[in-house]
Parts: structure tokens; C-alpha cells; sequence
């Protein structure tokens, strides 16, 4: 059972009756630094007590959460909600990806505002906001792309980081040449505004050189199949690209996020960075890699191989769940 603050509903009971006030008893109370066995009463979706034998005001709706954990609603920090892409386009809207995650427990997601080259950041972010606001079921915050660089896209930078807009968090791209990377000069002219900003730099971390040259060489032998995008981006084209953006951010004197890390050698490089960098850097996975494995992409069935196909892609080693689990923990 999962409940948050400014959730509408519990187990499709409305929240919004009995003036908006809300008792669940008996739960088991999940914190980042506990449990506990505890009442906990809301009121106008804000969390106004926690404890046992508490004074609430009369005609206040009750659960019975016995048997049951109370925690939290879930943040979702990476979606793609009506996202194109290389002709492509995410299978969920705005409505069905947040009602998906409130279904789950996730009362917030963050979104990426993805400018086309050459594009305004403040119409892109405007164009997102205009998908999101009439369709969300959740609350939601957006990261913003930077996939071009000049002193435009800087500017602009700064102008979403006020208080009219809020961004506090900015995307770069070393991959995908030709449509949203940035090469080294204009990463760490990025990444440098963001420490400027005090904004959160995220980086998706392969080298889109030695990818677009693989794939050009599998194509030239014939290989079209899933297991080809696994072949044009092994782990080393991950693990040196972690590297080389840990080593800008350093020389940025910036914090650092990397997205979907999904090797491990990726993870050493990041836990290398970790030990010997000024500001803090931070990875991130996803569910798909701690629980399976990129062994998939040889499946004789074409549809079952390609519903595997992410970037970076799963790896064939089938150790990588258990370690990513452990990078995970520390």
C-alpha cells in the first residue's frame, strides 16, 4: 500500500471527502530511516501527524491499514512521455504514463524537455508544457535538454533556472551524433554553466564516434538484427565516455549525474571518479538492468529481441544484475 501526501486516493477510496481529512491507521510506517507501527493523519493533502492515539477532529475519514506498509509516494526522476524520436515516438501520453505511475505508487515524475537542433529552449520547454499540463494525473517537473550550444542556449539556460520557470536540472547527450550531442568543447561549456546556475548537469554517457563508425561497419556486413545495436556500443564505449564526462566535470568544478548506467565498467569508472573528484557525481540505472540481461537480443523471435533494445543497451554478462544491485547499495 503506498500513500503520499497529495495523493487524491487511497485503494479508490476519495481523499477529497470529510473536509479533506483523511486517518490511516495502524500501517507500518516506511522512512529512509525506519519502520514503525503508527497512525498517520492528513489533512488538505498535508501530513499533519504521525503517531499513536492521536487527537484528530471528528468526521475525519479512516482506512484500516493493518498488515499493510504506508510509505511515501514514489519520484521517478527519467521518463519519455510523447517523446519522438528517429521516427519513432514512446507509446505513452502524458495521461497514460502518469496514471500508470500513480497506479504503482509514483506520485512525481520529471520529464525531458528534448530541443531539436537549432531550437529554442524556452519554446521547446513551453512545447512539453503544453503536452503535460492537461494530461498529467501526478505531479511533474521537467529536466531540460541541451543539444546545441551558443550563446543563445546559454542565455536561455539562465532564464529557466529563475523562478518562472524553475529547471534546476539540465540533459547533455554524447551520444546520438548528428541529432543531440555535443562534442567536448561545448560539453564542458555546458556542464559549466550549470555549475555557474548551481543547476544539476546529466549526461548520457557513450561515445557517439566509435558508435556511429560500428554501426556503419555492421550495416556494411549485414547485420541488422537486435543484436547489432548491443555490438555497436560495448561496455567500453560506456565505461570511457563515464570516464571522459566525470574528468569535464571535474575541470568544471561541477556535480555530476549519469544517466542509465548500465555496465560494470561503467560503475567502476563512475566509483573511480567518486574517490578522487572535488564535487559529488551520481549514477543511475534502470529496473531492466538488475532484472534481466542482454542475452536477449539474440532471441530467434525478431519482436522478442527488439522489445529489449535501450541505449546503452543490456549487457550479455550475465553477472551485471547482481553487481549493478551492489552499486546500487553503497
Amino acid at each position: 500500500m503506498t500513500v503520499d501526501a497529495t495523493a487524491t486516493s487511497v485503494s479508490g477510496v476519495n481523499i477529497k471527502s470529510s473536509q479533506n481529512r483523511l486517518l490511516i491507521k495502524n500501517g507500518r510506517i516506511v522512512n529512509d530511516d525506519g519502520i514503525e507501527e503508527a497512525d498517520v493523519y492528513i489533512e488538505d493533502g498535508i501530513i499533519k501527524q504521525v503517531g499513536r492515539n492521536l487527537i484528530i477532529p471528528g468526521g475525519t475519514r479512516t482506512i484500516d491499514a493493518a498488515g499493510k506498509l504506508v510509505m511515501p509516494g514514489g519520484i521517478d526522476p527519467h521518463t519519455h512521455f510523447e517523446l519522438e524520436m528517429m521516427g519513432a515516438k514512446t507509446a505513452d501520453d502524458f495521461y497514460k504514463g502518469t496514471r500508470a505511475a500513480v497506479a504503482g505508487g509514483t506520485t512525481t515524475i520529471i520529464d525531458f524537455v528534448l530541443p531539436e537542433k537549432g531550437q529554442s529552449l524556452l519554446e521547446a520547454y513551453a512545447n512539453w508544457r503544453e503536452k503535460a499540463d492537461n494530461k498529467v494525473c501526478c505531479d511533474y517537473g521537467l529536466h531540460v535538454g541541451v543539444t546545441w550550444w551558443s550563446p543563445a542556449v546559454q542565455k536561455e539556460m539562465k532564464q529557466l533556472v529563475s523562478e518562472q520557470y524553475g529547471v534546476n536540472s539540465f540533459k547533455m547527450f554524447m551520444a546520438y551524433r548528428n541529432t543531440w550531442m555535443l562534442d567536448d568543447y561545448d560539453l564542458y561549456c555546458a556542464i559549466e554553466t550549470c555549475a555557474e546556475l548551481k543547476a544539476l548537469p546529466q549526461v548520457h554517457a557513450e561515445n557517439g564516434h566509435i558508435i556511429a563508425r560500428n554501426t556503419e561497419k555492421l550495416l556494411a556486413a549485414g547485420v541488422t538484427r537486435p543484436e547489432g545495436h548491443q555490438l555497436s556500443r560495448d561496455e567500453e564505449v560506456e565505461s570511457e565516455a563515464v570516464n571522459r564526462a566525470c574528468v569535464i566535470a571535474n575541470q568544471a568544478n561541477s556535480p555530476l549525474y549519469i544517466v542509465h548506467m548500465m555496465s560494470k565498467s561503467a560503475v567502476r569508472a563512475l566509483q573511480l571518479a567518486r574517490n578522487k573528484q572535488k564535487q559529488p557525481v551520481y549514477g543511475e540505472t534502470l529496473a531492466a538492468t538488475v532484472g534481466t540481461d542482454g542475452t536477449h537480443y539474440r532471441n530467434s523471435c525478431f519482436r522478442h529481441a527488439a522489445a529489449h533494445v535501450l541505449s546503452p543497451p543490456l549487457r550479455p554478462d550475465p553477472s551485471t544484475p547482481q553487481a549493478m544491485v551492489e552499486a546500487l547499495a553503497e
